[in-house]
């Protein structure tokens, strides 16, 4: 997939549903067939599929030419959500003449780049089908709809010296008009979103995004800054490097959970037994299921820390990787990375086959460093993991950068990860 196509599934992914539906049509039009869980347990799984829960879980298998429980899995997870503000229920709220929408912190953003940006709406309605049924829809508000403001610098003197501080309850409400308006007119908003009638949408959640689609900087270009980069760039390369692989002899899973960033104890989350129940089921027996486990090997993808120079004393010295200097394995002495010898020694034997560079990280003692799906993921199944993930700079922030070489590279080395 070239660089366009990185920038375009950042740029249709504001959330997580819409991020696990980028990457189902993506399958789709390689030749996977999407079935449903209840088709897990049917007789004869097809060759490559994909299976999800809820709207930002994807797990998508393509099967080896060996049985798994000969030559085991190899898998690569990353995870569709990424921190940010989400709208509480009955979200606007009237002040001083005012429309303001009220949201409540998700995961860890950094909350100062949220303020004086161009921001939308984008999440998930559910539309009543006919009888009791229900169906999930995907929606954006078109255009920039709200924004986070600070004061003057004339109110605020100190904000140069002293920080920005702002109280994250009353001063993170985006203003969204500055008429009166009402529940009944956000939600006509979403169902013409939506592109159905008002009365057929029986609820919906949504997120605050950013509206500045993803650009490449630098005076070469050689950098992407977007929103999200950590971790849907991971996911972009782990479905690049599946279709990329092909067929091999061993089975192929790659998993896209959501919720990561709140600790992934959802029923969709990394924590879920979702995963083990693809697994067993293309085991095809609970025995054959503890076989493949013992021949498996897992690479944890997420967003690795990079250096940059203005704030190289926040690194542990000999371990500082940069953008564009290599994919980055991940270790933690607190095994808060589920890096092992082993693992690290698969990764780095993928790189070498791959061509490509390898950095390491690891943190300061006085910085805790903190955690990704791959620990809980192998804990749970007994599999070898390693973590691993590409430089990004502003970790967090609603407006992350990386390096277009290491996205390459990424690629490449998950190939012969799936290959090996």
């Amino acid at each position: 997939m070239a660089i366009e196509d990185l920038m375009s599934f950042l740029a249709s992914s504001p959330t997580a549903g819409h991020a696990a539906a980028q990457a189902a049509g993506i399958l789709e039009k390689a030749g996977f067939e999407r079935i449903t869980e209840a088709d897990l347990w049917d007789a004869g799984l097809p060759e490559a599929f994909f299976v999800t829960r809820e709207t930002g879980t994807l797990i998508a298998a393509r099967r080896g030419v060996t049985p798994p429980a000969e030559s085991g899995f190899r898998l690569a997870c990353a995870h569709t959500d990424f921190p940010g503000l989400r709208l509480r229920n009955n979200p606007v709220r009237p002040l001083l003449g005012h429309s303001m929408l009220s949201v409540e912190i998700y995961g860890s953003p950094i909350l100062p780049t949220w303020f004086d940006r161009d921001l939308g709406i984008a999440g998930t309605a559910i539309l009543r089908t006919g009888g009791n049924g229900y169906e999930s829809r995907l929606f954006r508000l078109p255009g920039s709809v709200c924004r986070i403001s600070t004061p003057a610098i004339h109110l605020n003197r100190g904000v140069n010296d002293e920080g920005f501080k702002f109280d994250k309850e009353e001063h993170l409400q985006a203003m969204l008009s500055t008429d009166s308006l009402t529940e009944d007119e956000i939600t006509s908003a979403v169902s013409s979103a939506c592109g159905c009638q008002v009365d057929a949408i029986a609820g919906w959640s949504a997120h605050v995004v950013d509206t500045q689609p993803p650009s490449l900087t630098g005076l070469k270009g050689e950098i992407l800054a977007a929103q999200g980069i950590d971790d849907l760039a991971m996911c972009h390369a782990g479905l690049a490097a599946m279709l990329d692989s092909g067929r091999c002899g061993r089975t192929s899973v790659l998993c896209l959970f959501d919720n990561e960033e709140v600790g992934s104890m959802t029923g969709a989350g990394a924590q879920s037994r979702f995963l083990d129940i693809v697994l067993e089921s293309l085991a095809g027996s609970r025995s054959d299921y503890h076989r493949a486990l013992l021949e498996s090997i897992m690479v944890s993808i997420d967003g690795a820390h990079g250096l940059s120079p203005v704030h190289a004393g926040k690194f542990e010295k000999g371990n500082r990787p940069v953008m564009n200097g290599g994919p980055v394995i991940k270790t933690n002495a607190q095994e808060r990375y589920a890096t092992s010898a082993l693992t690290c020694a698969h990764f780095r034997d993928c790189a070498s086959r791959a061509g490509v560079p390898v950095q390491m990280f690891a943190s300061r003692n006085d910085i805790p460093c903190g955690s990704t799906i791959g620990p809980m993921l192998a804990s749970r199944l007994g599999i070898p993991c390693v973590d691993a993930g590409n430089p990004v700079l502003s970790m967090h922030s609603i407006r992350e950068c990386t390096g277009m070489a290491d996205h390459d590279g990424m690629i490449s080395i998950l190939r012969e990860h799936f290959r090996s």
